[in-house]
């Protein structure tokens, strides 16, 4: 078979043969390299979007590609039929680093929102049939399955596909007394993002976080932070609810990009009191927690413990540079986010500085049509900051 590797050649054989769902970048990428990559012609790129925030160690990190490459040669795949020496391991990091109990694994973000609503809705039901409501935020993203966009505060991924599931209620973030109209005797669970990410980047307020935890106990409905984006140290921190003293605990808590490095998995970590609602036979995933990802994940976490404190470091440097810029460049009116997880708030539509960008080799993205969103991989340096900023700087100019 010819691979083809022309982009024009690429571009045809995608329109031909793909669902027209993307809207690409004309960009073909071929091989990278810690944060750096290189597209099909040669041209490098400093890569501060991370395949939206997966690729936590960069391309090609040394004692990744070996694990995957002995595991490979070992065992990738059994299904959830047998045991594999990888799951449990896995698990009990996971409940170390969460303060959770028990873990579920899937192979990506709205499978685990998925889950986290199943065990929400057994949950009401095991108490009284009428407590089946949801309470989640406007301007929210919890992925793109029907359920998940169930609980999506934006109606732009919702309308296409109405009428989706019922009892969902959406409360404005950060907005205290909304949230205890919202929760009732009704009321099955409570979720939402600590920092929301399609969202623009946008943290929610502790005191707003303690209260939901306090009206889910009240009215014993199961709490559920999102950390698929804003978790697993890109804030800093191994999860973003950690991010206060006393942290604010979930009873359940999804998270899946960065987990493997690439590889497809996700979670779903609950305690006792959440996990006790899914019985044997309620749930399932054919790949979910397979060998080669499991381990994947477990090195991961070997590496992820002692790269926290430089990702703080470098996001405190990188939103300093970004706000250096702004006293520069007035149509950049906010700069906000925790670790590497990054946004710049503009004062009108940054698609267009996003194209300039990559044709200048920095690849980002932007959210909620204002924000430039970065979110890079967890190696990076002040140096590649500077590299960054040197291309935003130029970039800014023109605006």
């Amino acid at each position: 078979m010819e691979t083809p590797t022309a982009t024009a050649s690429v571009v045809d054989l995608e329109k031909q043969y793909l669902l027209q769902n993307y809207a690409r970048y004309p960009l073909i990428l071929h091989r990278g390299d810690g944060p750096w990559m290189w597209d099909v012609d040669g041209k490098r790129y400093l890569d501060f979007i991370a395949g939206i925030g997966v690729n936590a160690l960069g391309q090609n990190h040394p004692r990744i590609v070996e694990v995957i490459r002995e595991q490979a040669g070992l065992l990738i795949h059994t299904s959830n039929l047998y045991y594999n020496e990888y799951q449990g391991p896995l698990a009990r990091r996971i409940a170390e680093t969460s303060g959770l109990a028990r873990t579920f694994f899937t192979n990506s973000g709205t499978e685990s929102t998925e889950g986290s609503l199943k065990m929400i809705k057994s949950h009401g039901r095991s108490i009284d049939p009428e407590k089946y409501e949801i309470v989640s935020l406007e301007n929210s993203f919890h992925g793109r399955s029907l359920g998940a966009i169930s609980i999506t505060g934006q109606i732009k991924y919702r309308q296409d596909f109405e009428p989706l599931i019922p009892g969902v209620k959406f409360v404005p973030p950060n907005d205290i007394a909304a949230l205890e109209a919202a929760v009732n005797d009704r009321t099955a669970g409570i979720c939402m993002e600590w920092i929301q990410g399609e969202g623009g980047v946008m943290p929610l307020d502790d005191a707003f976080c303690l209260r939901a935890r306090e009206l889910a106990d009240k009215y014993d409905a199961l709490l559920c932070f999102d950390e698929i984006q804003c978790g697993v140290g890109r804030p800093g921190v191994y999860y973003a609810y950690q991010l206060p003293t006393p942290h604010v605990m979930p009873d359940i808590m999804t998270a899946a990009k960065p987990i493997a490095c690439g590889l497809p998995l996700g979670i779903i970590t609950a305690n006792e009191r959440a996990a006790k609602s899914i019985r044997p036979g309620m749930h399932g995933s054919t790949f979910g927690g397979n060998a080669l990802g499991a381990r994947v994940a477990l090195e991961f976490f070997d590496i992820l413990e002692d790269l926290l404190p430089s990702i703080n470091r470098v996001g405190d440097y990188f939103r300093e540079t970004l706000r250096g810029m702004a006293k520069k460049y007035d149509f950049i009116t906010d700069v906000r986010g925790y670790g590497l997880m990054v946004g710049a708030e503009l004062a009108m539509p940054g698609k267009e500085i996003v194209i300039q960008a990559m044709h200048e080799g920095l690849l980002m993205n932007c959210t909620h049509d204002t924000v430039l969103r970065f979110l890079p991989p967890y190696i990076i340096t002040e140096a590649e900051v500077d590299y960054a900023a040197e291309i935003l700087e130029k970039v800014f100019k023109r605006i």
